[in-house]
């Protein structure tokens, strides 16, 4: 039997015993559903090829930029962890991972990673050290070479009904395609349009996009206007391939729009290269509001990822690439920078738009009071940083009270970790039965009703909120 608290059933449970009954019973109604994931940033080829994962380390450690920017910040190299594609010797890097297993003590990384090894792998977690190193690599190597550890196997283990995925707006969205019409594979996969890359004039490559966008989709049209209406036909183009929402990883909230002519403008002086960042930022800001018409034309779930200072290391951009773990969260200011989207839109109940945030002073100050207001508006699940235990604790509590347990996106787990996803979704519905249980135990709502609301949160909300 595992010596693990990994295996403990009472995890995350109230440890005050009447109110961890009552989390007992909330959890035993949710904690089989079937998983919702409709925000993630997993390779959608994995399922139509469907081979094995070639080893420990290019499936738990390379790819997640949670784990190894712990071992970053003790002074390990990325490079040494085959971040960004870098050649490394995947045991060796295994060895780095094993013997500072000890940093990971009280993160949300190292409750993550204990929950995969107990109940994915099957290995007692208690196990990992520098000694173990080796024998555990070569375990894990022989469990990845069944069959029953192949994508679309764990798929079915996991009981994963729903997967997102996120996509560039020219992707061709064949693997989508193949799988949705695979009558043997019943995880429903589905695009997500991205397009930041096409936004953003402050980055690199943006004007040689842009041009490509507007010769392939804008429709014979030229300049904004091309623009805009390539815009839209990808987006058409999404929605027939099963999209159901499109993602926006933007600066910050502003969502001010400009004249055509004035976006125009600023267009033309970011495909010369000569947009100063403070205009950069006008056009994007100018770019939100047109996504969020586009959406109330479209049907299409419109989320917002701000607030976040991407690729905060230039060093390690420029060795490894984006999305490596240096996104750095600055403060936002939603109630002013949204609101010209939200008079505009907000009030149109058939508009989705969800909020997200790594600043947790605008749960209870901005978010949640907009999500309790507008018909359109929805609180979106704590993400990136705060999407750790504590943290989920407290925006349960900052929300709750102001918006009730409608206004909530569902859980996001944000991902490029496979076998991380069923154990962060277990974590969220232990979570949200640890904090009904209490308002039950508090006599601040009937039991009856937690049971309710722990199954609207669980499921019915994800399933809502992104049309599914």
């Amino acid at each position: 039997m595992s010596k693990s608290h990994a295996a403990h059933p009472d995890r995350l449970l109230p440890a005050d015993p009447a109110t961890r009954d009552i989390a007992r019973r909330l959890l035993a109604s949710v904690e089989d559903l079937p998983i919702i994931s409709p925000h993630g940033h997993l390779d959608p080829t994995m399922f139509t090829t469907d081979e094995a994962f070639p080893n420990p380390t290019e499936l738990l450690i390379s790819p997640d930029h949670y784990l190894t920017r712990v071992l970053h910040s003790a002074g390990h190299s990325l490079a040494d962890l085959g971040v960004g594609g870098h050649e490394v010797d995947p045991k060796a890097a295994w060895r780095i991972f094993c013997s500072n297993w000890h940093l990971y003590a009280g993160t949300a990384t190292g409750y993550w990673v204990e929950q995969e090894f107990e109940h994915v792998f099957g290995i007692d977690p208690t196990r990992i050290s520098a000694e173990n190193a080796d024998t555990i690599y070569d375990e894990l190597n022989e469990i990845l070479s069944r069959p029953d550890f192949r994508p679309r196997a764990l798929a079915e283990e996991f009981n994963l009904e729903v997967l997102a995925t996120t996509d560039d707006p020219l992707d061709d969205l064949a693997a989508h395609k193949q799988l949705r019409d695979d009558a043997s594979f019943t995880t429903r996969v589905l695009p997500t349009f991205r397009p930041d890359a096409y936004t953003k004039m402050y980055k690199d490559g943006f004007a040689e996009g842009v041009e490509k966008l507007i010769q392939t989709a804008g429709g014979g049209k030229t300049g904004y206007a091309g623009y805009l209406e390539a815009m839209r036909n990808r987006r058409a183009y999404f929605i027939e391939a099963g999209a159901t929402s499109a993602d926006h990883g933007t600066h910050n909230t502003d969502s001010t729009p400009l004249s055509d002519a004035e976006a125009q403008r600023l267009l033309d002086k970011g495909m010369r290269g000569e947009a100063t960042f403070e205009e950069a930022l006008a056009f994007e800001a100018n770019m939100t509001y047109r996504f969020a018409e586009m959406s109330q034309d479209d049907g299409l779930v419109m989320t917002l990822h701000p607030g976040v200072y991407r690729n905060h290391s230039a060093s390690a951009f420029e060795r490894f690439g984006a999305d490596v773990g240096a996104d750095i969260p600055f403060q936002l200011d939603y109630t002013r920078g949204l609101q010209p989207l939200l008079s505009a839109f907000g009030e149109n109940p058939d508009f989705h738009f969800v909020m997200f945030t790594i600043d947790e002073t605008v749960f209870s100050r901005e978010i949640a009071p907009l999500a309790g207001y507008y018909p359109a508006a929805y609180a979106g699940a704590p993400w990136w940083f705060i999407d750790e235990i504590d943290a989920m604790n407290r925006f349960r509590q900052y929300t709750t009270g102001t918006t009730g347990f409608s206004r909530y996106s569902g859980f996001i787990d944000d991902t490029r970790a496979y076998c991380s996803i069923p154990v962060r979704h277990n974590t969220s519905r232990r979570v949200e039965a640890a904090y009904l249980a209490r308002l039950v135990a508090e006599h601040r709502i009937s039991e009856d009703r937690a049971a309710e609301a722990i199954v609207e949160l669980i499921d019915a909300s994800p399933r809502k909120v992104f049309k599914l």
